[in-house]
Formats: C-alpha cells, sequence, structure tokens
C-alpha cells in the first residue's frame, strides 16, 4: 500500500494561505509538481502513491483520461490562492508513477495550463519522469516539441536478477536506448536513476550498472541506496526470510565506489545522491526542495509548501478528483511551521548540498560542535560554509543528527 500521510492540522475548504506566508512569494522561485499516480505494475519496492488500473477500476474520477482535468482544476485553484504576486513558475517536475503512461499530449496540457495560469520563466526547467519501457521515440520528439526539456530515466540497474528483484519490468538495454532515443529527439538534460544495494547485488553487479548507465553519456545520475519499506512486497519477501536485508556496510560501499566512478566520468556530486556534468545540468527542481523554495504539489497525495506552510493532498485519484469537482480544495491537511522548526529543516536539507549550509543558521552550541566534525575529517569550512566532505556525505545522516541541539 503507498505510505501513509501525516495527521497535520484542517487545511481550509479553499486552500487559502496565511498572509504573512503570501507575503514571502516574491522573495525566492517557485516551482510546480505535478504528480501521475499511474503505473502499469507495481515495483516491489515502491511504497509511492501510485497504482494500476486493476486497483482503481472504473470508479468515476479515477480515470487516467479525468486525472488531467482534475490537475488543472488544482492549476487554477493554485493561481486564485497564490494571487498577483506569485513569480512566474521557474521549474515544473512532472514525476509518478509514470507520467508516460500517459499520452505526450494530454502532459502537454498540463504545461500549457501552467503556462497560463502562472506564466513560465523564459530559461524555465520543465522535467518528466518516465519509465523507459513507457515510451518510444515519437513520444519524446513530441514531448520535446511541448516544452519539456529535461527527463529523468527509471533505470534502477542493467542486470537481470537484479531487476528481477526489484519487479522492474524493462528489458535491461531500454533505459541506454531510450537516452540516445531522448538526445536524438532534442532533450540535452538526461538523467538517469539507479538503485544500490538491492538483494543479491554484488559489487560487480553495481559496477555493471554504473558503467552501463555512463556509457549512454547522461547529463545527470541520481543513484540512491535501496530503503525497504514497510507495507511493500519487497519488505513481505525480506520478513519471511526469502531474501537478505540490505546491509549498511554494503551500501557505503557502493556509494564509494559510485562516486569514484562518477567522478571519473566527468560527473561530480552536488547533492549526497545527485551527480551532474555542470552547474546548469543539475536538477534545479529538486534544489528548489532543497533550499526552501516555494512549491505547489498538484495531483493526489502530492505535498506542497509555500512561506513555511506546508500541506498534502488527498491520496486517492477518486477522492481528489470529487473533492476539486465540488469546488473545493483537495488538501487533506497542513501544518504552519515555527521560524526554529524552518531553520531545522534548512541545516537538514542544506547541508546535503555541495555548495554546503551557511554556519551562521548554526546555534552557538551547534558551532561548539564543529570542531568534532572538523577532526573527525567529515567537514571542512569554505568562507562561512559547512560542507561535508565524501566521508561526512556517507555518513550525512549521523552528522546532521549529531551537529542539531
Amino acid at each position: 500500500m503507498p505510505s501513509v500521510l501525516p495527521e497535520g492540522q484542517p487545511a481550509p475548504s479553499d486552500g487559502s494561505l496565511p498572509e504573512q506566508a503570501l507575503s514571502e512569494l516574491p522573495l525566492r522561485p517557485l516551482g510546480i509538481y505535478i504528480h501521475v499516480p499511474f503505473c502499469t505494475t507495481r515495483c516491489g519496492y515502491c511504497d509511492f502513491n501510485t497504482y494500476t488500473a486493476a486497483e482503481l477500476g472504473t470508479e468515476p474520477g479515477a480515470s487516467r483520461a479525468g486525472y488531467i482535468d482534475a490537475a488543472i482544476h488544482e492549476l487554477a485553484l493554485a493561481a486564485r490562492v497564490l494571487g498577483r504576486d506569485v513569480p512566474a513558475v521557474s521549474t515544473i517536475f512532472v514525476g509518478g508513477g509514470t507520467p508516460t503512461v500517459l499520452p505526450p499530449d494530454d502532459l502537454g496540457r498540463l504545461i500549457t495550463a501552467v503556462r497560463d495560469h502562472f506564466g513560465l520563466a523564459p530559461d524555465a526547467e520543465v522535467t518528466t519522469e518516465s519509465n523507459p519501457e513507457s515510451i518510444d521515440s515519437a513520444g519524446l520528439h513530441r514531448l520535446r516539441e511541448l516544452g519539456f526539456n529535461r527527463i529523468s530515466f527509471g533505470m534502477q540497474s542493467v542486470v537481470p536478477h537484479v531487476l528481477a528483484t526489484l519487479d522492474r519490468t524493462h528489458p535491461p538495454g531500454r533505459p541506454l536506448r531510450a537516452v540516445a532515443e531522448a538526445k536524438a529527439a532534442g532533450f540535452t538534460n538526461t538523467s538517469i536513476d539507479l538503485i544500490y544495494g538491492t538483494p543479491g547485488e554484488s559489487a560487480a553487479d553495481w559496477v555493471e550498472s554504473l558503467d552501463a548507465a555512463l556509457g549512454a553519456s547522461p547529463e545527470h545520475i541520481s543513484a540512491y541506496a535501496l530503503i525497504v519499506e514497510e507495507g511493500t512486497r519487497l519488505a513481505a519477501r525480506i520478513r519471511r526470510g526469502e531474501l537478505p536485508s540490505p546491509d549498511e556496510d554494503d551500501l557505503a560501499d557502493k556509494y564509494l565506489i559510485a562516486d569514484e566512478r562518477l567522478n571519473a566520468a566527468g560527473l561530480a556530486a552536488y547533492e549526497v545522491s545527485n551527480w551532474s556534468r555542470s552547474a546548469a545540468t543539475r536538477c534545479r527542481h529538486n534544489l528548489g526542495y532543497w533550499r526552501s523554495h516555494h512549491w505547489w504539489g498538484i495531483g493526489p497525495g502530492a505535498h506542497s509548501h509555500v512561506g513555511g506552510v506546508r500541506w498534502w493532498n488527498l491520496k486517492h485519484p477518486q477522492a481528489y478528483a470529487s473533492r476539486l469537482a465540488s469546488g473545493q480544495s483537495p488538501a487533506q491537511a497542513r501544518e504552519l511551521l515555527s521560524a526554529e522548526q524552518r531553520r531545522v529543516e534548512r541545516i537538514l536539507l542544506e547541508l546535503r548540498l555541495a555548495d554546503g549550509l551557511s554556519t551562521s543558521l548554526l546555534t552557538t552550541t551547534e558551532q561548539s560542535r564543529l570542531v568534532d566534525l572538523l577532526a573527525r575529517r567529515l567537514a571542512v569550512i569554505e568562507d562561512g560554509m559547512l560542507i561535508l566532505t565524501r566521508d561526512g556525505r556517507l555518513l550525512a545522516d549521523g552528522v546532521i543528527r549529531d551537529l542539531l541541539d
């Protein structure tokens, strides 16, 4: 089952936001995330808010065709709530699920709606995720014509037994061909997602996947340690003893392998799990999350943040569409972050970035702990910025936990 949303506080039925939050809109960029909750099959490790056709059936409001109309209604709601002072959108990220199970022209309708309601910055980054088996060359050309300029393919591995454990259905070589087709279609910013630490994956398997991904010459690679989420098929298999749990030492070794190989190929880590060929090909939308910018999340279960207010939508596509059809916000609940909560979140997120965290954000007590971090070579300070070393990135969660009051 998809992951559980937090409880939070009641959200206004009209979606309205406090004046203080709205007053911050001109101060930072605005991104739009659009969640497409559909997949052809559910991967065994995935706990995202996604549904197959069999799970949704023919319930009103849950169809793929009806989803686009509902999402456009929420974009209109967002424009009304944010008002006239909202900046032109700087990034759009269509994620899922598998956005490209929808026809390209349907995805294009979403981009048109964002442009009509908000305007798009001249250099806007417009990304869609894709499972490589869900799109072909013609579809990629059409996406590029419709305004998408960045695409991220879910590859995870090229090793057949690893793909089988993850319940991935694409042939091992398909992601590499998809990258080539995307480049031929005019995409100059392509990305590949990888997962390491799958039960049964050897170091040689991981190297094979890394080398294959690099062979496709993407501009960006994300590499994530496998997390076993409760409620997934993978978690059930591990609980029954069919598969071993991921090993922390093995995950650490594979992270180091990834960083060394990606660096040697000209990709530098700009966030703990993300590598890019240049500053220009970093994922600007995700940087907006890590730098506490504003974003509005469209779609079932999507999360949003504007000026210290965070909220999240109803999860089920039918409930989401029904709420919008009644003229109400689809928000399930929200929370208003205090100044201290916002400070702590900045530390949690910005310290993961290669650009680092301003030491001015730290309390006196937290600054006194820097001596130990520096002595252990887990971080350095450059021009007032606290920056994790490679060893620090490897232990990022623990470093942050030890640093905070």
